[in-house]
């Protein structure tokens, strides 16, 4: 805009320039014509003065009375036999009068005064130059003597005349400001540029305290300052709110779990306190031995509930290593081969979207662990002869391969009453379950910072889990 603006501004300067120098041109020579017809007037009042050869001596006072208030205007009276006969330039600036007719424009003098003896009539001649624009004017002189013209001369400054310092002096002014302005704005922006930058890479940056703003310092800027104490205060705010919302979070699960927890543990305790109570009062060994056993199986379901509780409250550092996944699947699936083929369901893998060279890296036996949950679940929902799949696959998504691991099932859907708490503790279909093994699967896709999903459709059910190919 600045640009354009500049180049409208010098576009009309420009313009006014170059019609203030055709006025100067048209003013010039409207002077010029007025000049001769003052020389034809003197002439006609002093024609009863003169001889009849028109060679009076008085010709060139005449020329000069003539010319005398028309400043910058030279002439003379020309005759088409014997040339100049009188010549005069009384506004001349020079140290002295000026007598003698200038010889560079002589030629100019006469072809101007000869078209006028053709025609008949005043003609103006232009010649124009670099600096200035030379005017003549010839005018016939009705006489006595036959042949004479009258002409008068005068110069028409252009590019050196009084317009042209100022021309120059508004572009120069007008290059001034719009080279400045522009150097002004661009260090203004540059300047807020780089503090926008500055801010930009401290909000960007990674925060090891947890918080979800970074602190900003002040910049220096008033508006930015302004909205650095704002993000500041609001980074304050934000982060006081989940901790507040963390801690009511803690609690919640706390409470929940605490009552999950008695819940699951208390059902086998009470049915061992039955066996056990009924074992000693019959006082029959086959019946002792029945209710000790029955009292061993609650016992391992009390203990497999505390080694999936503990393994899901515990934390573990992860053991990141390049992990081959179909070797992975394939260890898997055999863990649970006579399982599947008690219930009478085909297991079947794919690996068509996996590289043979490129390997994730992922913590393997977490990964195993969760693949485990993973199968048993599908293969205790699916019926018989049914098939689950396995199938593994890279993919690309914002730039940054990523890795899905997929078990579906063939089975009755998931309840869509537990599908909001699908992967909390202790939600599961089961009577028989315990409802950990989605949350293990929940929290080791977390722990890799990723997620597990679950979709619905045609009759199958999936689970995968979508993890990243490398650490970031």
């Amino acid at each position: 805009m600045l640009l354009a603006s500049a180049a409208a501004t010098a576009y009309l300067l420009f313009g006014l320039y170059t019609q203030s120098t055709a006025v100067q041109v048209s003013q010039a020579e409207l002077a010029v014509g007025r000049a001769c017809r003052a020389i034809i007037d003197r002439y006609s009042l002093s024609l009863g003065q003169k001889t009849t050869d028109g060679k009076a001596a008085d010709l060139p006072r005449i020329v000069s009375d003539a010319l005398s208030g028309w400043p910058g205007i030279e002439g003379g009276i020309w005759s088409n036999a014997d040339g100049s006969l009188a010549y005069a330039f009384p506004t001349y600036e020079g140290s002295g009068p000026k007598l003698d007719l200038p010889e560079a424009e002589r030629g100019s003098i006469a072809a101007v005064n000869a078209e006028t003896r053709q025609l008949g009539r005043s003609v103006v001649s232009h010649r124009l130059t670099r600096t200035q624009a030379l005017l003549v004017q010839a005018c016939p002189l009705h006489g006595p003597v036959p042949g004479l013209t009258a002409w008068t001369m005068t110069r028409a400054h252009v590019n050196d005349g009084p317009a042209y310092p100022r021309f120059l002096a508004a572009l120069g002014f007008l290059a001034v400001a719009v080279i400045g302005s522009a150097g002004f704005l661009g260090h203004f922006l540059y300047g807020y540029a780089r503090r926008i930058a500055r801010l930009e890479a401290a909000l960007e940056a990674p925060r090891s305290d947890g918080s979800d703003l970074a602190h900003l310092e002040p910049t220096g800027e008033y508006e930015l300052d302004r909205l650095v104490d704002a993000l500041n205060a609001a980074g304050t705010r934000l982060k006081e709110a989940r901790e507040q919302a963390v801690a009511a979070e803690r609690m919640a699960a706390v409470g929940r779990l605490s009552a999950d927890v008695a819940h699951e543990i208390r059902n086998p305790i009470g049915a061992m306190r039955l066996k056990a109570e009924n074992a000693l009062a019959a006082g029959d060994p086959v019946r002792a031995k029945a209710a000790l056993g029955a009292i061993l199986g609650q016992i391992v379901r009390v203990e497999t509930l505390l080694r999936d509780l503990l393994s899901l409250t515990q934390a573990r550092a992860l053991v990141r290593a390049p992990t081959d996944i179909r070797a992975l699947l394939v260890e898997t699936s055999q863990l649970h081969e006579d399982f599947a083929r008690q219930r009478g369901v085909h297991m079947v893998m794919d690996f068509e979207g996996l590289p043979s060279s490129d390997r994730p890296h992922i913590d393997r036996e977490q990964v195993r662990r969760a693949l485990d949950n993973l199968l048993l679940n599908a293969l205790q929902h699916a019926p018989p002869d049914s098939l689950v799949s396995l199938s593994a696959r890279r993919i690309i998504r914002e730039g940054a391969p990523r890795l899905h691991l997929l078990i579906s099932d063939i089975g009755q859907g998931i309840d869509p009453a537990m599908r909001s708490r699908l992967f909390e503790p202790f939600v599961t279909g089961r009577s028989d379950g315990t409802g950990l093994g989605l949350a293990i699967v929940n929290k080791v896709a977390l722990a890799h910072r990723g997620k597990t999903m679950f979709l619905e459709g045609e009759g199958a059910t999936t689970f995968w889990l979508d993890l990243p190919w490398q650490p970031s």
